[in-house]
């Protein structure tokens, strides 16, 4: 059940305790649910929820830097739909991941170099998704936005998330952030109480003020759903 806010996918990204994933997965607009399998994160799961928990939502696990039968391992084991890749991953390892049945997000820090290059190198790996993500040296989740001119540069076809500090003050920026390419948006730390602790009613609030905000250049959401 994709609820395709304003033709944007959603996906709320580090994710733990079960009463939180379930309430979270059940917001309208919600399409991703993702669990952070590194363990240098402060939102590591050690155990994943049930998947009655997020019924009509897919399930993404996010990796770094770990072997490909680990990840599938992993993936059969917790039910999960998508993976997401944050280190240094090859485009073989993506499209042996894609050729497994999963679905392959690819991670890139929101730089000129990868945004121009490196991108480019993935183009044909069987990503689903790419995720621009603010640079940072732990691998994302520093709560900090970067300056999204910098994506005006990506002329990949691979639709993208864009990730890296969004919080409840983004709509406006938001609104006006266009690109043909863009797919949606990844939510994380800004929405939090503490640490894999979500921020149901501030989410559901901004998912509301976001549906009802005119998003322009949609993509139809048909060519992106994972």
């Amino acid at each position: 059940g994709y609820g395709m806010i304003g033709g944007r996918l959603i996906k709320v990204c580090g994710l733990r305790a079960a009463d939180n994933v379930s309430a979270v997965a059940a917001l309208p607009g919600v399409d991703l649910v993702g669990f952070i399998f590194h363990p240098a994160s402060p939102r590591c799961v050690t155990d994943v929820p049930d998947v009655s928990l997020t019924d009509g939502v897919r399930r993404v696990g996010v990796f770094v830097d770990v072997p490909a039968e680990q990840i599938v391992a992993t993936a059969h084991r917790y039910g999960l739909h998508l993976v997401q890749l944050h280190g240094h991953e090859s485009p073989d390892m993506c499209r042996h991941l894609a050729d497994v049945g999963l679905g392959v997000i690819k991670a890139f820090p929101a730089t000129p170099e990868a945004v121009r290059n490196d991108t480019t190198r993935y183009a044909t790996s069987g990503c689903r998704l790419f995720l621009f993500d603010t640079p940072t040296a732990s691998h994302g989740g520093s709560g900090r936005t970067f300056d999204w001119h910098v994506l005006q540069d990506y002329v990949g076809q691979t639709p993208f998330l864009l990730g890296g500090g969004l919080g409840p003050d983004a709509l406006d920026a938001l609104s006006r952030f266009t690109h043909p390419r863009l797919a949606g948006y990844d939510l994380n730390s800004r929405f939090e109480r503490c640490p894999a602790e979500k921020d149901v009613e501030a989410l559901r609030t901004f998912l509301q003020r976001l549906g009802g905000a005119s998003v322009p250049g949609q993509t139809s959401p048909a060519s992106v759903r994972p």
